[in-house]
């Protein structure tokens, strides 16, 4: 009776073990300064704004995006992305992308836009005269 106690004990504590790794391996850290960026070993989200002056490149035959973003600082950096442009790229405000920066440049594995709102620029009062 005492060896099914000591077995799940051990079962629980393994699992905990588990489960304490596997979260400090998800702990994934937001960062606002490219040169930051530059200098981490680790995946990362970058925030920022695209460059609209650079464009952006697309090569559909191997699904690869590019573009050129810039942080609150002005520094620069080419983000390559694997898949094709988010559908709202061209209005967003400002773009998040998750991966790391590798060979001169930023690989991102996954990129979240946030476009303005339609209700930016309006003042309480017009939003309550267009409710009524």
């Amino acid at each position: 009776m005492q060896n099914k106690y000591l077995f799940g004990g051990f079962i629980i504590v393994i699992f905990l073990g588990f489960m304490a790794y596997l979260f400090t391996q998800s702990n994934i850290k937001y960062e606002n300064d490219f040169e930051k960026v530059k200098v981490q070993d680790k995946i990362v989200k970058a925030t920022g704004s695209w460059v609209k002056e650079k464009s952006y490149q697309i090569d559909s035959k191997n699904r690869i995006f590019s573009f050129y973003m810039t942080d609150k600082q002005g520094h620069e950096m080419r983000v390559v992305y694997n898949g094709t442009m988010p559908n709202n790229f061209e209005s967003a405000k400002s773009v998040v992308v998750t991966g790391e920066y590798k060979d001169g440049c930023f690989r991102a594995s996954n990129i979240l836009t946030k476009c303005p709102s339609k209700y930016e620029g309006q003042n309480v009062q017009n939003m309550k005269t267009s409710n009524l």
